[in-house]
């Protein structure tokens, strides 16, 4: 394969080292005033277990792998910004409640095995358009995730604190804990009817349709059950994965390893770490650090995107066109993504690189109202999927996945849906800091909706 810009040719030599991102360009990093505490923290951070193993990112990869093949069909979701207090248990509980029942929806409608990956245990770091917010004529820091400052306004709440990476891999680990625990032990019992409340259904134009899919699905399930005869829950462990953007580097170097019998270095912070839109540049300290890394890899593509950088970026983050490996995941908006994902699809097609495919139908779909309130409109993140999943048949590519930002509590972020939230909604439950995400049943409803898609294509 042959690289396609002399950009790149920086990145041929393997001279590539743990920390060689730190002789390249790095934008989207907090300043902190104490660089000796700061080293202090990622020295101590050195020093702590593993949040997961090289075994776990390995299989990941396998399951990627599979996806890329269209064998598989993934489902990654979670919040825009983890908050230090969403380390509880009701909070985690229904956040892996809603993947888990998404899931199964899909499962349904694709009849593959759908691979479950949650923006959790380690999203706590955010980009920001500007380094600095100004109020009332007062400018400080802006608030760029719980790993880095707080929210409030403040001069000391937005101090970048180095403590705040310590507290941010504490809570990490305690997330995968338990998740790991509730999945041990069964959860997410599909027989309880609570499970499936489609209350929300009733005022929906499909409701007869999401509740045939529900019958169908428990018939399924009681034949499995009959013809095996043991609960569904008893036959084998549920798989899920974590992932975060890898955006603060001096982090995701500390709770990178070299582990033994390996022969690569493991970001062991999460099985899945992507790079944003923002910091895919070319020659920058992002894709350095990445490019480096044995885990699976995501590059958010936004439509700023040329053909000719998508080539670099998938000749230098996966030079040896290793399967599962690369992820690129589009976020077009539905006014652009007609106009803008053919012409990508198409490099990479004639490039020969095996990726995996996956739209991100919410970050391209973002607006204010007229009172200045961040949202999205459930239409508009409808109308991006079916597009995108008609725009790679047309181009004879696999769409392998979706990636949400949602929540399993029932908030007024997003626009629309079966309940038809308005903008005047919004003030009831707005809770997030940052960008807007999907309740528990706008997720839900998006997860049949995609099932049909999925069934037109078995």
């Amino acid at each position: 394969m042959a690289f396609s810009s002399k950009a790149i040719e920086e990145y041929m030599p393997a001279d590539w080292t743990i920390d060689s991102w730190r002789s390249k360009p790095v934008s989207q990093q907090a300043e902190y005033d104490d660089e000796a505490e700061l080293e202090r923290t990622l020295k101590q951070l050195t020093t702590l277990p593993p949040i997961v193993t090289s075994w776990e990112v390995e299989k990941l990869k396998n399951h990627l792998a599979a996806v890329s093949r269209g064998e598989c069909f993934l489902l990654q979701g979670g919040d825009c910004s983890e908050k230090f207090t969403d380390c509880r248990s009701s909070s985690i509980d229904s956040k892996l409640k809603i993947l888990l029942k998404m899931s199964l929806v899909l499962i349904h409608g694709g009849g593959k095995q759908v691979v479950r990956v949650g923006r959790i245990a380690g999203q706590y770091a955010k980009p920001r358009s500007s380094n600095t917010e100004t109020i009332d004529g007062v400018s400080l820091p802006s608030y760029r995730g719980d790993l880095i400052n707080r929210p409030q306004f403040t001069p000391e709440d937005r101090r970048p604190d180095p403590k705040n990476l310590l507290e941010a891999y504490s809570r990490s680990a305690m997330t995968i804990n338990f998740i790991r625990s509730l999945l041990s032990g069964g959860f997410g019992d599909v027989h309880n009817p609570q499970v499936w409340d489609l209350s929300f259904a009733d005022q929906a134009t499909r409701s007869d349709q999401y509740a045939q899919i529900v019958r169908e699905m428990s018939g399924a399930v009681r034949f499995l059950e009959t013809m095996v005869g043991r609960r569904l829950e008893e036959l084998g462990a549920t798989e899920f994965y974590t992932s975060h953007e890898g955006l603060h580097l001096p982090y995701e170097q500390a709770v990178s390893e070299l582990p033994p019998l390996r022969d690569g270095w493991y970001n062991l912070g999460t099985h899945f770490p992507w790079i944003g839109d923002r910091t895919r540049a070319l020659g920058g300290a992002h894709i350095e650090y990445f490019r480096g890394l044995k885990n699976p890899i995501g590059v958010k593509v936004g439509p700023t995107m040329t053909p000719g950088e998508l080539v670099d970026l998938a000749n230098i983050l996966n030079p040896d066109n290793e399967p599962g490996r690369l992820m690129f995941i589009h976020r077009m908006g539905e006014k652009r993504i007609a106009d803008k994902l053919p012409v990508l699809l198409e490099a990479i097609k004639k490039s020969g690189h095996s990726v995996v495919w996956c739209s991100d139908p919410m970050h391209g779909n973002t607006y204010k109202t007229d009172s200045g309130i961040k949202t999205r409109h459930f239409d508009a993140i409808l109308s991006e999927l079916e597009q995108a999943f008609a725009i790679h048949d047309e181009a004879g590519t696999i769409l392998g996945g979706v990636h949400f930002e949602l929540t399993g509590e029932d908030v007024t972020e997003v626009v629309g849906g079966a309940r038809g939230l308005s903008e005047d909604d919004l003030h009831r439950a707005y809770e997030s800091d940052v960008d807007p995400r999907l309740n528990h049943e706008q997720a839900l409803e998006l997860a049949f909706l995609i099932a049909a898609q999925l069934r037109k294509r078995r």
